[in-house]
């Protein structure tokens, strides 16, 4: 079964979140050398402001306006195709806490729905991620770490995310989605796939396997890549009320001390 097609596949900042939305509205990533030189001072309310005033202007020529370099051209038709998608999407741009070098992070996220065959969608998203700036420009970002939610059930099925935000490499950790409220009669099924960084770049929609879920949610446990990075988990469960599409970042890391940021 494919995901929604409302949910586009992708990757990145402002972007939107793993594969709901994320396409790269930032774009390339930034190295840790030059994230040092210049990171984004959180502090700074004016452009944090303007940020989050830009994400809710329709267009997205408020956005342009604060990105610089060679993919700022990019932005604009990728906002608006995501406007589109989710005319009423609503950003919200927070001071978030700092990481323990001591860089300062933001905590974005966006709310909207979407109608597409009948079903209304809701979507949730959210990322953490600091940002590099040049002046009043932004010019680049690192994902600390993002996750969204995309649901059609009305009201909507309350599930926890038990996936850890950070894991060793080659290490065998739980991607666990569990539905709060008690089934009943009610028969799941779900499913769960890795997405590769071709499928994320390309915003393709990957065939997910179902199954007969027991016990209230999807339970797996799955390995780790043995080189850093990431890994990208999309996760689909079927409920006779709606359909509810997960995704997670976790972050790929030599050592135990990166764990945690």
């Amino acid at each position: 079964m494919r995901h929604p097609k409302s949910a586009a596949l992708a990757s990145s900042v402002l972007a939107l979140f793993a594969v709901l939305l994320p396409w790269p509205l930032l774009g390339r990533p930034v190295g840790a050398e030059s994230l040092r030189k210049s990171s984004y001072q959180a502090g700074s309310a004016p452009l944090r402001i303007r940020l989050q005033q830009a994400l809710n202007t329709p267009g997205g020529e408020a956005l342009s306006g604060l990105l610089a370099g060679e993919y700022a051209s990019d932005l604009e038709s990728r906002f608006r195709v995501f406007s589109a998608r989710f005319p009423d999407a609503r950003w919200t741009v927070n001071q978030a806490s700092p990481l323990q070098d001591g860089r300062p992070t933001l905590e974005v996220a966006v709310s909207g729905s979407r109608q597409s065959e009948g079903l209304t969608y809701a979507l949730e998203a959210s990322q953490r991620l600091v940002l590099q700036a040049e002046g009043e420009r932004i010019i680049g970002e690192e994902v600390i770490s993002e996750q969204s939610i995309l649901s059609s059930a009305s009201p909507p099925l309350p599930i926890s995310l038990l996936i850890p935000e950070a894991v060793l490499t080659g290490s065998r950790y739980d991607v666990d989605v569990v539905l709060d409220e008690p089934l009943g009669d009610a028969m799941v099924a779900g499913g769960l796939i890795a997405l590769t960084p071709v499928q994320v770049s390309l915003q393709s929609t990957p065939e997910i396997q179902l199954a007969p879920m027991h016990g209230g949610g999807l339970f797996k446990s799955v390995q780790a890549p043995f080189t850093p990075g990431s890994q990208t988990w999309a996760v689909m469960l079927v409920h006779p009320d709606g359909v509810i599409t997960v995704t997670k970042r976790v972050r790929v890391v030599r050592n135990e001390e990166e764990l945690t940021l």
